[in-house]
């Protein structure tokens, strides 16, 4: 057990895991629709990497003082974007390398988009049309899914982002199975981008 390190898990628990695998030089930066498994993959990405764990929406709630749907409601969707753009830039901007996690539309602005390519390496989470709308049944705070058919939407949705999205410095597939298997495949991705032989 010598080898192992205390770290502290995304709940702020202590727990022991084992070295991270290469130390990491850039923030992560996952992408990806709703229900790609970008908060919960990060999660685990940041425990496996030993950095920290940050939430773009989550970001967002706190400097808002408001849910991001209470955020749609009052304010609207051009403001939300407008908030989140402003809240990644900073988080950018933060000189420690970490998992972040952002909202579905945050990298479909050219801005943002821009932004990551220079202080991170954005990774796209795909995902198919099945595994998106049964993961995203299992919660319901998400606004873009409100306005109808949540089917609908997210084929909508994919037909518009996923060009966009492949723009990203990797592309990891996000499957039906356990999230430690994609998180395997993106830390092999990210070595290999990295020249490390893992």
């Amino acid at each position: 057990m010598q080898d192992d390190i205390l770290t502290y898990d995304g709940a702020g628990d202590p727990a022991v895991t084992s070295p991270p695998p290469f130390a990491l030089t850039r923030t992560l930066v996952l992408v990806g629709l709703m229900g790609a498994g970008k908060s919960s993959i990060g999660k685990r990405l940041a425990q496996r990497l030993h950095v920290p764990f940050r939430d773009a929406d989550a970001e967002i709630e706190d400097a808002a003082g408001c849910t991001i749907e209470e955020i749609f409601e009052r304010h609207g969707e051009a403001a939300f974007r407008d908030g989140e753009r402003r809240v990644i830039a900073r988080l950018l901007t933060d000189a420690t390398p970490h998992v972040l996690a952002t909202g579905g539309g945050a990298f479909m602005d050219p801005e943002t988009r821009a932004r990551i390519k220079e202080f991170g390496v954005s990774i796209w989470l795909r995902a198919d049309l099945d595994v998106l709308l049964k993961r995203v049944k299992k919660r319901n705070n998400r606004p873009l899914l409100k306005r109808g058919d949540p089917r609908e939407i997210l084929e909508r949705l994919i037909t518009e982002r996923y060009p966009v999205y492949a723009e990203a410095d990797l592309v990891v597939d996000s499957l039906d199975g356990p999230h430690d298997q994609v998180v395997d495949d993106v830390l092999a991705q990210v070595a290999r981008l990295q020249g490390i032989a893992l």
